[in-house]
C-alpha cells in the first residue's frame, strides 16, 4: 500500500469523527475550568488529559481530589470506570491482533467511547479493510488533538469565567453519549446491561465517592457477559458439546 493509501484511511478516520468532536468539545472546556476551580495546577490538568486521556476518569478524579479521597479510593475508582475499555479492546482485537506490538499499544492508548463506536461500525461495514489501522489512527489521533485543545481553552478561561462549567454545556456530551450508546443496543444483552447500569445508577447515585456508579457499571457488566452466554448460538444449539 502507498503511503497516500495511509493518509486517505487516516483522514477517513479522522472525518467520521468530527461529530464527536463537537460533542466532546464542552466536555474538555468544563474539565479544564474544574480544574481551576479545585485550584490544581493548571499544566497539572493538562498533563491528565496528555497522559491519561480519559474524559470520564478525569472526571471522578478531579472530583474525588476536591473531596480529599485518599490515593487508593481515586486509583481503584478510575481504574474501575476504565475497565469498559477492555470490552472494547476485546471487541476490536480481532481486527487488529495481527499488527507489531507498536501499533496495538498506540492505538489502545488512543482508544476512547468516541472512536470506539466509529472504528467498530467501520469494522462492521469493513471486517477485512487491511487499512483498517490508519483509520483507526486517523480516528483516535483526532480525538487525542480535540481534547488537548479543549481542556487547554477550559484551563485558559477558567479563571476568567469561573461559572463556565454551570451553564450547561455538559448536555453535549450526554447526547453524544447517547449517540454512541443507542446504536450498539442492537442485541438482547447489550440492551439489557445498559438499562440494568442505568437503573443502578440512579438507584445508588447518593452513595459517596461515585461508588454507586462504579456499582452500576460491575452490574452492567455482568449482565452482559452472563446473557452473552445464555443467547449465544453456542449455548443455544449445544454445539460445544
Amino acid at each position: 500500500m502507498s503511503r497516500n493509501d495511509n493518509l486517505s484511511r487516516f483522514a477517513a478516520g479522522a472525518r467520521d469523527t468530527l461529530p464527536m468532536l463537537v460533542g466532546a468539545a464542552p466536555f474538555g472546556i468544563i474539565f479544564g475550568t474544574l480544574v481551576v476551580a479545585n485550584l490544581i495546577a493548571g499544566w497539572q490538568g493538562q498533563l491528565m488529559s496528555l497522559s491519561v486521556y480519559a474524559g470520564s476518569s478525569q472526571f471522578i478524579a478531579i472530583g474525588l481530589v476536591a473531596e480529599h479521597a485518599g490515593l487508593l479510593v481515586i486509583w481503584l475508582a478510575t481504574l474501575i470506570v476504565n475497565l469498559r475499555h477492555m470490552l472494547y479492546a476485546a471487541t476490536l482485537l480481532p481486527h487488529i491482533a495481527h499488527l507489531p506490538a507498536r501499533w496495538r499499544w498506540l492505538l489502545g492508548f488512543l482508544l476512547t467511547d468516541e472512536t470506539f463506536a466509529v472504528v467498530n461500525h467501520y469494522y462492521r461495514e469493513h471486517p477485512r479493510a487491511p487499512l483498517g489501522h490508519w483509520y483507526f489512527f486517523g480516528s483516535g489521533m483526532a480525538m487525542y488533538a480535540n481534547w488537548q485543545f479543549w481542556t487547554l481553552v477550559g484551563l485558559l478561561f477558567g479563571a476568567a469565567f469561573p461559572r463556565l462549567q454551570s451553564l450547561g454545556l455538559d448536555f453535549a456530551m450526554v447526547a453524544t453519549f447517547i449517540a454512541i450508546v443507542v446504536p450498539q443496543l442492537f442485541r438482547l444483552p447489550h440492551l439489557v446491561a445498559a438499562l440494568a447500569a442505568g437503573c443502578c445508577a440512579y438507584l445508588l447515585r447518593e452513595l459517596p465517592y461515585k461508588l454507586g456508579l462504579l456499582i452500576a457499571i460491575l452490574i452492567g457488566v455482568g449482565v452482559g457477559l452472563l446473557l452473552s452466554r445464555w443467547t449465544s448460538p453456542v449455548a443455544a444449539t449445544g454445539e460445544n458439546r
